[in-house]
């Protein structure tokens, strides 16, 4: 599985410690950037890691940045992405579950690096439940895109 990463300078550190733990796991990892600590803007990171999955370049998507607020917003302004902004494991695996989520955001400010690398894996670990409610939920969620 190859998964699209992408993160300000607000999130590098964090970023910087997910990529290895990814590969460690055998997932593929596309660094969409940045690589520095130079104040920059989220949206120039996020989106082309939200465009590569909805592409399908990528088939998973990670964004990061302080809050995961102004990525996960980004990201879900690429048509076809669902992108959850996660801080709890259980959501992690509800939004899979659920919400057939192709893209996640963290804060790097608001959740330590131990609890993140915890809520990628249960993400990355969790299927979608193939329920028929789930699916038609996300049908009519989708279809707001058009």
């Amino acid at each position: 599985m190859k998964i699209a990463i992408g993160c300000d300078h607000g999130a590098l550190a964090l970023k910087n410690a997910l990529i290895p733990h990814l590969e460690k796991k055998g997932f593929e990892v596309k660094d969409f950037g940045t690589y520095s600590l130079d104040s920059c803007d989220y949206p120039d990171f996020a989106a082309p890691a939200a465009e590569a999955v909805a592409s399908g370049e990528c088939d998973k998507g990670i964004v990061l940045c302080t809050t995961g607020i102004g990525v996960s917003i980004t990201a879900n302004k690429v048509k076809g992405i669902r992108c959850a902004l996660l801080s709890d494991v259980m959501s992690a695996r509800m939004t899979r579950e659920h919400n057939d989520t192709n893209m996640m955001a963290i804060g790097a400010g608001v959740v330590g690096q131990m609890l993140a690398l915890e809520i990628v894996d249960t993400w990355l670990g969790t299927e979608f439940s193939h329920n028929e409610r789930h699916q038609r939920r996300i049908d009519k969620m989708m279809a707001l895109e058009k």
